[in-house]
């Protein structure tokens, strides 16, 4: 009988087990499906059908200090709605990176030749300017490629 076949490789199974943690961590991030009701950004939708969803009341009425629900056709206010949204979401992600280097957590290694990630100021402008040019381009680029994405 062949030891070899019994053995574990431990290297092999570890890989799969973060492989598939690494998936079903992932997955907390997926939408949830929701059968009772559908929502779309089509340009197809009526204004009216865009404003009357939740949460775009408060207190009884539309909350649209500026009127920009009067502005344009259907496809600009569904475009304006996907803005909210993917900005909102961009802006709750600034305030987790924001807690978490203020909360000392920082990686691990070099952000660039001769600078430590812990060489980094945890206060947001100083921690700008300690940055490099080319790794601002860098982050203002990927931002740019993120917003055109859709």
């Amino acid at each position: 009988e062949d030891k070899s076949s019994k053995s574990i490789n431990f290297p092999s199974t570890m890989k799969s087990a973060i492989l598939l943690s690494t998936l079903s961590l992932a997955s907390a991030f997926a939408p949830a499906v929701n059968k009772a009701s559908s929502t779309s950004l089509d340009a197809c939708l009526s204004r009216e059908k865009i404003l009357s969803e939740p949460d775009t009341t408060e207190f009884g009425k539309i909350w649209d200090p500026l009127g920009l629900a009067e502005q344009g056709s259907d496809e600009t206010i569904a475009w304006y709605r996907h803005a909210e949204i993917k900005h909102g979401r961009v802006a709750m992600a600034a305030f987790v990176g924001w807690w978490a280097t203020g909360a000392g957590l920082r990686f691990p290694g070099e952000l660039s030749y001769g600078l430590n990630f812990a060489d980094v100021p945890s206060k947001g402008l100083e921690a700008w300017d300690a940055i490099p040019g080319w790794g601002k381009a860098q982050m203002l680029i990927f931002a740019g490629l993120i917003e055109l994405h859709d």
